[in-house]
């Protein structure tokens, strides 16, 4: 864990000096040089009057480097081709158990057959036009609409209409999936 290093670049953030986030906390600059450079580890209670004199959540302060926000940008997307029926799928993110993708589905494809796999997912039609399909539900879903499911249960989603569908994806898994 480096706390010391998160201190550090918040302090930092905010152009302050080490005498400045001491004045604030009432901590010597030797005591908060030995923080920052993680020579020393501070209890909990002198952590929570440093993460108050930078008016952030004591818990940022201990966030391990992958823990952080993690961002993608537009052109920094991983891309790939899913299945024979040729959907587009833009991988937003992922965070743990999470995974957020954005699906391209061409006008009158569909999943090839119902299908099922590990986790639970939110969908958002974006645009267009899809019929979906879990055991005896039904529906057909246009821009604006949203639905979310089991995933171990088989599902089937076609895209309906005349154009192609664009539909935001949020998958939940216990475990390692290959959804998507």
């Amino acid at each position: 864990m480096d706390i010391g290093s998160n201190i550090r670049s918040i302090r930092k953030r905010k152009n302050w000096s080490i005498q400045q986030i001491c004045e604030r906390t009432g901590l010597s600059q030797g005591f908060m040089s030995q923080v920052e450079n993680n020579k020393t580890s501070p209890s909990i209670a002198t952590l929570d009057s440093i993460a108050q004199a930078l008016n952030v959540p004591l818990a940022f302060l201990l966030l391990k480097n992958e823990e952080r926000m993690h961002i993608i940008r537009k052109d920094e997307r991983r891309k790939t081709i899913h299945g024979k029926e040729n959907f587009h799928v833009e991988h937003l993110s992922d965070r743990g158990n999470v995974r957020m993708m954005l699906v391209e589905m061409p006008a009158g494809e569909s999943t090839e057959d119902a299908h099922a796999h590990a986790g639970e997912e939110i969908h958002f039609i974006i645009q267009g036009t899809i019929f979906i399909e879990q055991g005896e539900d039904s529906a057909t879903l246009s821009t604006g609409d949203s639905f979310s499911w089991k995933a171990c249960v088989p599902h089937y989603v076609k895209n309906v209409g005349d154009e192609p569908a664009i539909v935001l994806i949020s998958i939940s898994i216990d475990s390692e999936s290959n959804a998507y």
